[in-house]
């Protein structure tokens, strides 16, 4: 009996030391952060209050910084303003501004070092920067529910990333709210991550993929932005139920994409193309929507073993831009792709139109070739070459043809237009 007490005093002795290595710090404004830094025990919790508080700061042990509403953490406009080299830190609830421009140097507002793990930045403000979150080399981190604010004082190309990854494979990017700069996201050389529920606007590229493998891009909104999902040389994704409203040059490019399935997409009014499909192969594009581009879909460079089923393709000036000479079927397993200017019949009720549809004709390879030639679109040879194909369907060239065409669209459960 006598042990047992012993052992529970000890006990209650090491979780009471326990809670005074971890005790919360309120800290005031303009009060030195590096001491307190400094002395704090692991898993110590570090609280501003509202005001303005000085950076910038290194955090190289296991803590939480934390800012009550209308805390302010401004950097001196040289580096970046939070440097954290620990495992398990928390950055969050803190408006942080000030760092420097320095893009070799990656300053950024929040920069996590090589080797750190499991650090969580969540709730921030994060306004003015160069980069606003940069994982360098750091696993397991989660970036949610931040406002980034870009900088506009510099052109787009040098101006730093919402969020940037590099090499930070199983970490999450979810909830943000990211607007000008370069890109929303950049990442590079990694895996198994997932960018979830952002929305991105006034942008070169919302989510811009590069030499990443097995990861997951779900949910996200881009409005506005120069392209909405630029996804190169990147394998093994899963590309779903994302958003891209007027963006201006693609909403979503597939460039060197392999083996990923791309389902459940919204890409309304680019003003350039919905999709630009480009040396990808072996990818699967179904139940999209592709509305109101000048061009539905632009596939070309050798892109081979795609499935392209189920998608509806509506108002678009031209649906299919095909570069290559080859038959390609847009269906499969008897079912194809609905085509708002198919002027289809079913007869048997079946739900598939009675006659393949073709998108292209000769004219437009000719046009694809020879933009001059559009000159000639109105002239009586022109209508003559048309007829001639639709009464001799042999006169057609190769391209992209759909064996079993959709009389009805699909349903694509995404948000309306905001």
């Amino acid at each position: 009996m006598g042990c047992r007490i012993v052992v529970a005093l000890g006990l209650a002795m090491l979780a009471r030391l326990a809670s005074a290595d971890a005790a919360e710090i309120r800290v005031a404004p303009g009060q030195a952060l590096a001491p307190l830094i400094a002395a704090a025990a692991p898993g110590a919790v570090l609280r501003l209050a509202p005001g303005q508080h000085a950076g910038p700061l290194m955090i190289d042990r296991p803590l939480a910084l934390l800012g009550e509403p209308g805390a302010v953490l401004t950097g001196s406009g040289a580096g970046s303003v939070v440097t954290v080299e620990a495992d398990d830190v928390r950055v969050e609830g803190l408006e942080i501004r000030g760092s420097g421009d320095d893009l070799p140097a990656m300053d950024s507002a929040i920069l996590v070092r090589a080797g750190a793990r499991r650090v969580i930045v969540r709730g921030n403000r994060l306004e003015g920067n160069l980069f606003g979150v940069y994982l360098h080399g750091t696993p397991d981190a989660r970036v949610e529910g931040n406002t980034i604010v870009g900088r506009r004082d510099a052109r787009m190309a040098d101006a730093g990333n919402g969020v940037t990854l590099w090499n930070a494979p199983g970490s999450r990017v979810v909830g943000n709210t990211v607007r000008y700069g370069r890109d929303g996201i950049y990442v590079r050389t990694s895996r198994d991550n997932t960018f979830a529920d952002n929305r991105f606007a006034d942008l070169r590229f919302a989510i811009h993929y590069m030499y990443t493998l097995d990861s997951r891009i779900v949910g996200n909104h881009s409005r506005g932005n120069h392209v909405g999902l630029a996804i190169m040389f990147s394998t093994g994704l899963e590309i779903r139920g994302n958003v891209s409203d007027d963006d201006r040059d693609h909403g979503l490019l597939l460039n060197a994409t392999n083996d990923s399935r791309i389902t459940g997409n919204v890409v309304r009014h680019s003003r350039g193309k919905c999709v630009f499909v480009y040396n990808a192969n072996h990818n699967r594009l179904a139940e999209n929507w592709f509305e109101g581009c000048p061009i539905g879909i632009h596939f070309t460079a050798g892109s081979e073993g795609n499935v392209v089923t189920g998608n509806a393709f509506v108002a678009n000036r031209v649906q299919v831009k095909y570069v290559g000479t080859r038959f390609i079927d847009w269906a499969a397993d008897g079912r194809g792709n609905y085509w708002s200017d198919n002027p289809a019949f079913d007869l048997d009720g079946d739900g598939i139109a009675d006659r393949p549809y073709r998108p292209n004709d000769v004219m437009d390879e000719v046009y694809w070739t020879l933009p001059q030639a559009k000159l000639l679109a109105s002239s009586p040879a022109v209508q003559m070459v048309r007829w001639a194909q639709a009464r001799f369907p042999a006169l057609y060239p190769g391209g992209v043809f759909d064996s079993a065409p959709l009389m009805r669209p699909v349903r694509v459960l995404a948000p309306p237009p905001s």
